[in-house]
């Protein structure tokens, strides 16, 4: 089952997340990374260099967590959806759902990552304060 309207458009009007990962011992690591998202699969996929320290601990340990925010100062107007899954490296349908939303990234060699998600919260102050909206993959 796919996340309700609210959370995919969500999603898909951004593009930068924040990527958490540990090392095989919780030690915790965060990165910022552009993303895109594939609504009909309900994956993020994003790029990063195998030399970068998320890289090597998603290589080691493939459970992530994700943030994506929308900035602002108005109570009213605050949004962000948390989100936890496992990682797992890109392939050719991957690379063109990114290459798809970043066109300049098509010349460049990428190293493709998917996130799968298995638990997504929205908070959406618009829809009330403190609305949270939740789905988990069955």
């Amino acid at each position: 089952m796919l996340p309700e309207k609210r959370i995919t458009s969500f999603i898909a009007r951004h593009h930068v997340l924040t990527l958490a990962t540990s090392t095989t011992d919780g030690i915790p690591y965060c990165a910022a990374c552009f993303y895109a998202y594939d609504k009909e699969r309900n994956v993020i996929v994003f790029t990063s260099d195998d030399t970068t320290c998320h890289a090597q601990q998603m290589a080691a340990n493939a459970n992530v967590a994700c943030a994506i925010n929308l900035e602002t100062r108005v109570v009213g107007k605050v949004q962000g959806l948390q989100i936890c899954g496992t990682v797992r490296r890109g392939e050719g349908e991957d690379r063109a759902v990114y290459v798809k939303r970043f066109p300049y990234a098509a010349v460049a060699p990428l190293n493709i990552w998917v996130v799968e998600p298995t638990f997504m919260k929205l908070t959406d102050n618009t829809l009330g304060f403190g609305k949270k909206l939740i789905w988990k993959r069955e």
